[in-house]
């Protein structure tokens, strides 16, 4: 008995020398991000029945009264050097990449305030990972558009799949800055959130989504070449249409100035609130 006591004080002395392994912090993080995009994953895509259909079924019926409108009412289909569907709907798909990825991005803290009690999650944390299911369930539709386009004979397919590749990526990078800074600013100022959220139509038509914005007087159009995702829009179009006349304006730098700087923003934000934001 006296053995087996000593060989067992033996054993945990050992044990304790040598301790438990400790993880990296890039190792902690990853695990984090994973077990917050299952949560969220399995939230946006399964808590409704009808989650999967309104993601496709929203842009389609957004599409059919854009067209109907341009067609019917307006009577101007015309754009330079790309038919006017394909136009229409590249444009409404990297629209609500970045509408999405900023208005999901700035409700992201109030909806997982419980998860601020574990020391390991940061307040930046659930605003990346939504931000990146979104980006993938909007790429995802966005490639089921494109099928569906090769079926209907509407022709979808890039003309330059890797500048269209990175456009797309650009204005995803613009989402998460957009959410980012966001996120904070309407935590901590909860009337912001009412405020981005009667503004996003209004987005959508001073965006050049809906009809070409160079169509617009030349004083009107320097102002409304001070909002980035126009910029991004125009990149995306001339990735899908070879010879598209964009914007005149279009600065992939100054798409690029924004995204750096808003993502920045954003964690700086993020750093500086935390406290405050975790106790909300």
């Amino acid at each position: 008995m006296a053995i087996e006591m000593s060989t067992s004080t033996e054993r945990s002395s050992s044990d304790d020398k040598s301790g438990p392994k400790t993880r990296s912090t890039w190792a902690v993080t990853r695990s984090v991000w994973y077990a917050m995009f299952i949560r969220e994953a399995i939230g946006r895509t399964m808590a409704d029945r009808m989650g999967w259909f309104w993601m496709i079924a929203e842009p389609i019926a957004l599409i059919g009264i854009m067209i109907f409108i341009r067609s019917f009412v307006l009577n101007d289909r015309l754009i330079v050097n790309a038919e006017f569907i394909p136009w229409l709907i590249v444009g409404l798909m990297g629209f609500h990449l970045v509408r999405e990825g900023m208005m999901r991005g700035m409700g992201a803290i109030n909806a997982n305030q419980a998860l601020f009690t574990y020391r390991q999650v940061q307040t930046s944390d659930p605003v990346m990972v939504r931000n990146f299911l979104e980006g993938m369930l909007r790429t995802f539709v966005f490639l089921l558009f494109i099928a569906g386009g090769l079926l209907l004979g509407i022709p979808l397919v890039p003309d330059d799949a890797l500048y269209a590749l990175f456009s797309w990526l650009s204005l995803w990078g613009l989402g998460l800055g957009l959410g980012l800074t966001l996120s904070v600013v309407a935590t901590l100022v909860e009337e912001l959130e009412r405020i981005v959220k009667i503004i996003s139509l209004p987005l959508l038509i001073i965006s050049g989504v809906i009809f070409p914005i160079n169509h617009l007087p030349h004083w009107l159009l320097e102002y409304l070449m001070w909002n980035p995702i126009p910029h991004g829009l125009e990149l995306l179009r001339l990735g899908f249409f070879e010879g598209y006349h964009v914007v005149k304006g279009t600065s992939l730098l100054y798409l690029w100035f924004f995204i750096l700087s808003l993502n920045a923003l954003g964690l700086m934000l993020h750093i500086r609130f935390s406290h405050k934001l975790k106790a909300k």
